[in-house]
């Protein structure tokens, strides 16, 4: 269940940030909507890499959709599994 938290509970900020945990993050909520995330730095680190991730897989679609896809036998030569 997601931990939601009005933003005035910030007054005591370290009850709020004992709540975080990995895999746990923390809403706060302004006026009775989302406005903000508390998140463990283990689970924001993860989101980073994630996303650097999907960023660089869809610039290799873009390039093999401009550029040609390269077979497996040519994939294999250049990471030097083949002679």
């Amino acid at each position: 269940m997601p931990n939601i938290k009005p933003i005035s509970d910030l007054r005591n900020y370290s009850e709020v940030l004992r709540d975080v945990a990995v895999g746990s993050p923390v809403f706060l909520t302004k006026n009775g909507r989302g406005k903000y995330a508390i998140v463990d730095i283990t689970d924001y680190e993860k989101q980073e890499a994630t996303l650097h991730l999907l960023q660089e897989l869809a610039k290799g679609r873009i390039a093999g959709e401009q550029q040609g896809w390269l077979s497996l036998h040519e994939v294999e030569q250049n990471l030097g599994l083949t002679k």
